[in-house]
């Protein structure tokens, strides 16, 4: 280094430093020489100023002259490899405090040049994707260098059977910035059967770096990062198991065209004729002629009986079988009850069935249209069917094989307690809960 011109002043050192390149993550050095050009003793303090302060240091940070007598100190510079570290030329200044005449400070100053240097992180994520015909990925890019850089992404792959297309396909990161690229795979044509197939490729990954000024690229503008494996899984359209099932059905088919079918018919025409020879002629008589239609006699009447009855009639002219039950078979009947509930009271709705009448229910439906929250008892005369939460159903339906019956003046009753009404398809919160049920099944008249 070149010492400064001496200082006029009293215990004022002789001063100067050298500039210095470093790069981010690496250290460097260099020195200050102090001199004592007073006439006495003097101890004099050492401390970094300015940008570089944070990851610069002075050994030793304290040092005691005579009269006339020098020293050099390290300045020892240890830049952070990371985006916060700013290329450039950086102002670098180191405070001489003296002990006994402070105000005598200087501050020399130099300058320290921070080099560029890139480092680029990506992943891609999933490694691997299932599809018929395409797959996508996603690859996080993080900028960790100290300047801006131009990313763009290079696919390979054994053969030309995939497609790949990034977007966006070339971001551009300032330092320590980050972003996600969307990649998209595709084949050329589907497997419609048999098994899956793999198809691996790479990513290859590349950064281009450029100066504020559009100057030429530099030397290591361009970095080649490791290629990042990844692989597309295709998957046939009509599984494996398809075929075999497909091979198993038609094999049926063919079975029962040539096997079945055949020989069921065969039997069927057997069966129909030995049925038809088994059958004996009707009537006993000759000409064909069935008992009761010759012509001699009167047909129109049965020994001993009524003249004109039907054969199986009893004497008081109704079916053996059973009488007319059109009166007593009753009719398909249905009821609603349509109730309004406030928010935190307790409710009640009733059905009453009809005088000389008996309500088979089969079927209710019950409604909670609006989502209402709270409970709903269901029953029929003094027979409690069900105690439901509305909260747990929109819709829901009850059936019965066989009737459950009430009879006359009974009621079928919902009691409904009303803890928050629900939100109607209006959008907006209603200010009563509101459900519906309804009841069907068979009205039957009690008196015949």
């Amino acid at each position: 280094m070149t010492p400064s011109a001496a200082s006029s002043g009293p215990s004022a050192p002789g001063l100067g430093i050298p500039a210095v390149t470093v790069a981010p993550g690496s250290t460097a050095t260099t020195s200050l020489t102090v001199r004592n050009d007073s006439d006495i003793v003097e101890a004099y303090s050492l401390e970094v100023v300015g940008d570089c302060a944070p990851w610069a240091t002075v050994e030793p940070p304290r040092v005691s002259l005579y009269p006339g007598t020098s020293e050099t100190v390290t300045i020892r510079l240890e830049p952070p490899r990371s985006p916060e570290t700013r290329p450039g030329e950086i102002p670098l200044g180191v405070r001489v405090l003296p002990a006994e005449h402070p105000e005598s400070v200087r501050v020399p100053e130099t300058t320290v040049h921070v080099e560029e240097f890139r480092e680029l992180h990506t992943e891609l994520a999933p490694r691997r994707r299932r599809g018929w015909l395409r797959g996508r990925y996603r690859l996080a890019v993080r900028n960790l260098g100290n300047s801006s850089a131009q990313v763009g992404f290079t696919p390979g792959q054994a053969g030309e059977e995939l497609r790949f297309t990034f977007s966006p396909a070339k971001p551009k990161l300032e330092p320590g910035e980050s972003t996600e690229v969307r990649l998209r795979v595709r084949t050329g044509k589907p497997v419609w059967f048999g098994s899956p197939v793999m198809w691996p490729f790479t990513v290859d990954t590349t950064e281009s770096g450029e100066s504020g000024a559009q100057e030429e690229e530099r030397r290591d503008g361009t970095v080649v990062r490791p290629p990042l494996n990844a692989e597309f899984v295709q998957i046939p359209v009509f599984p494996k198991w398809l075929l075999v099932v497909l091979a198993a059905l038609l094999a049926l088919l063919l079975a029962w065209f040539t096997l079945v079918r055949p020989a069921v018919r065969s039997a069927a025409k057997e069966a129909a004729t030995k049925e038809v020879q088994a059958r004996p002629n009707p009537g006993g008589t000759q000409d064909g002629q069935s008992p009761g239609t010759g012509s001699g006699g009167d047909t129109g009447s049965q020994p001993g009986g009524d003249k004109g009855a039907q054969p199986g009639a009893s004497p008081g002219g109704t079916a053996g079988t059973g009488g007319d039950t059109s009166g007593g078979a009753g009719q398909q009947s249905s009821a609603t009850i349509d109730l309004k509930t406030p928010s935190g009271a307790t409710k009640t709705g009733t059905y009453p069935v009809p005088e000389d009448r008996t309500f088979g229910i089969t079927d209710i439906v019950v409604a909670n249209f609006q989502g209402d929250e709270g409970v709903m008892t269901i029953k029929f005369g003094d027979r409690k069917i069900t105690t439901i939460a509305l909260e747990t159903f929109r819709n829901q339906d009850y059936h019965w094989v066989t009737p459950i019956k009430i009879t006359e003046n009974d009621t079928v009753t919902i009691n409904v307690t009303c803890a928050k009404p629900g939100t109607p398809a209006t959008g907006r919160r209603a200010q009563e809960c509101h459900e519906v049920l309804n009841v069907s099944g068979v009205l039957i008249p009690t008196k015949q």
